[in-house]
């Protein structure tokens, strides 16, 4: 069993990398890929702790991208980790911009009545980049929330009072820097987001034409019968059924490093076909 998507305290989660190979171990898992929201920067940590336990590490990241005007779409990037590659020089102008946006979030929230600082959520956030799930972790340490739920509901998330949009970058402008990169795409929690099941069988021609090779079918929320209607679609169109759990530690607490909620099962086999896709880039 694999798992292809989790993420550390280098971006927004809450464990080290260190202790997401020791756990995937116990798990026993043959390979993972550390996938932190617009970074690289936990790999290394990582990469050394999976070789003294003889796990398979695959390098990686997550990025936000836009689909069409306004579909806004999370994108897995595999088997790439050089900070001076097209993607990794990428991840830098996308850092410079995570920073100024949390400032100004900071402000909306005090404008709102929130009260809170930038200071309080660095130090929620340690060592990684600061995202939404600090904020929320803040606000619900204040008692202004009842849930990091209700803090992304009625704060910080898509329609909430004080959310600040990110630059983003067009899907298939995103795949050509991957590419470039020498890594390869998958589309990460498909029906998370935007798209219907119906919607997303549509767009699937036009998302393999421009070159995504993976649809993230076993994902960590998905229910058995999800599952196998989304591999059976991402096979119809010729993609890779990639998966993961989404792991995030006490951020998103129902989801667990390889199993998601209880019932998810990555083969093993998944990894060998993104292997083989990247060797034709």
């Amino acid at each position: 069993m694999i798992d292809l998507h989790i993420h550390s305290n280098f971006s927004d989660g809450s464990e080290t990398p260190e202790s997401i190979i020791e756990a995937a171990k116990d798990t026993e898992l043959t390979a993972i890929a550390l996938t932190d929201h617009d970074t690289f920067d936990g790999l290394e940590r990582a990469a050394k702790r999976a070789e003294e336990l003889g796990i398979t590490l695959i390098p990686g990241c997550e990025v936000s991208c836009l689909y069409g005007k306004n579909i806004s779409v999370h994108v897995l990037c595999y088997f790439v980790s050089d900070s001076k590659s097209p993607l990794g020089l990428y991840l830098e102008a996308l850092q410079h911009d995570r920073s100024t946006r949390n400032e100004r979030l900071v402000l909306k929230l005090n404008e709102l009545g929130m009260g809170i600082t930038l200071d309080e959520v660095k130090k929620e956030a340690g060592v990684g980049l600061i995202g939404r799930p600090h904020f929320a972790q803040v606000l619900l340490n204040h008692k202004m929330v009842g849930s990091l739920d209700e803090a992304f509901t009625v704060w910080l998330g898509n329609n909430g009072k004080a959310y600040i949009p990110k630059e983003r970058i067009e899907l298939e402008e995103l795949v050509q820097v991957v590419s470039l990169s020498g890594g390869v795409t998958s589309l990460a929690h498909p029906l998370s987001g935007s798209f219907s099941f119906d919607r997303l069988e549509q767009s699937l021609a036009h998302m393999k034409e421009i070159g995504v090779v993976g649809i993230e079918s076993y994902y960590g929320k998905y229910t058995p019968g999800t599952i196998l209607k989304l591999v059976a679609l991402a096979e119809k169109y010729g993609f890779i059924p990639t998966g993961g759990s989404d792991f995030h530690g006490k951020y998103k607490p129902d989801l667990f490093i390889g199993i998601g909620q209880g019932s998810l099962a990555v083969p093993d086999e998944v990894l060998e076909k993104l292997i083989s896709a990247k060797s034709n880039v």
